[in-house]
């Protein structure tokens, strides 16, 4: 088999059938299947999904979790299913076009010491100034903050060889930042760039909250630089507050010691925040339950069925 496309679904039951007909359409002779994993949805999509399923068994593969385990759960489930030659990551709500399925295709085609291509959602047309600004400077940090690159605005929307992948399903933390994860194993990237579509039917589950949580998630998950930071700023803050310490008995000023008190206080709670986000992640790791749990699985063969 040629290819195989990982679809995460979260209530996209106005877009799930309009997407296998555009994949199905751009792809004609190609040998492909397509695993759509619902997560969690509580509208019609599974329904809508069996219904192609059934319609179409030779290119379909549904999985349906037990409950919602969130976008990066629904990637590796993807990934441990998949068997082409070539793996692509697509969002089920019409944002990523398949017409550039073709293009990564011939890409990996024609270029063998390449080993993925990774789409760049440079231009951002469809977010507001906050989110463009907010995405940007996230990329400038984590990148500098840690071993590994990342490039501005590429998306989970990329191809990519069976090594790849391999080395990706090594990797079995629990708390997944698959960008992140993708520049960690290393390869040969091709970054193309590409234009977000707007969203036609359905509301997105990825505000700016999201973002955050998702911001903070990929930089604890890649840099301990944030755990060094607590040290260096609170010799500093020791040195200062031994000097305000000073002032204030000079002058004797006890509004100087509160204030100083005050400040000592709310930058401890802030560290102690970035501190507790690390033990959280231990703690989720030790535990050592799955990253997803599914309650359906459907169209899934041996390998050698498919080649």
């Amino acid at each position: 088999m040629k290819l195989s496309i990982i679809i995460p679904c979260k209530n996209e039951e106005g877009n799930v059938l309009e997407l296998y007909n555009k994949i199905k359409d751009t792809l004609g002779k190609v040998k492909y299947e397509m695993i759509y994993i619902d997560d969690g949805s509580t509208d019609k999509t599974l329904d809508i999904l069996n219904s192609i399923y059934y319609k179409d068994k030779e290119h379909v593969r549904i999985i349906s979790f037990s409950r919602n385990f969130k976008k990066e759960a629904a990637m590796f489930a993807g990934l441990t299913h998949a068997v082409g030659e070539y793996t692509c990551i697509v969002d089920g709500d019409l944002q990523q076009n398949p017409n550039y399925l073709l293009e990564m295709i011939d890409f990996l085609d024609n270029n063998k010491d390449y080993d993925e291509v990774a789409m760049r959602n440079k231009n951002r047309n469809n977010e507001s100034f906050i989110m463009k600004f907010f995405k940007k400077m996230f990329y400038k940090c984590i990148d500098k903050m840690s071993d590994v690159h990342f490039e501005n605005a590429t998306s989970d929307f990329r191809m990519f060889r069976e090594n790849v992948k391999m080395a990706m399903l090594t990797l079995k933390e629990k708390n997944r930042f698959t960008k992140g994860i993708f520049s960690w194993v290393g390869f040969n990237i091709k970054y193309m760039d590409f234009e977000m579509e707007p969203r036609k039917s359905g509301k997105t589950s990825f505000g700016f909250v999201s973002s955050i949580k998702y911001a903070i998630s990929g930089i604890t998950d890649f840099s301990d630089k944030p755990l060094k930071v607590p040290f260096i700023f609170g010799l500093l803050l020791f040195i200062i507050a031994i000097i305000y310490l000073i002032v204030g008995i000079v002058i004797n000023s006890l509004n100087l010691v509160i204030t100083l008190i005050l400040i000592l206080f709310s930058v401890t709670f802030v560290f102690m925040g970035i501190m507790g986000t690390y033990i959280s992640k231990i703690h989720s790791e030790v535990k050592d339950r799955p990253i997803y749990i599914s309650k359906l699985e459907k169209g899934f063969k041996k390998d050698d069925e498919y080649k």
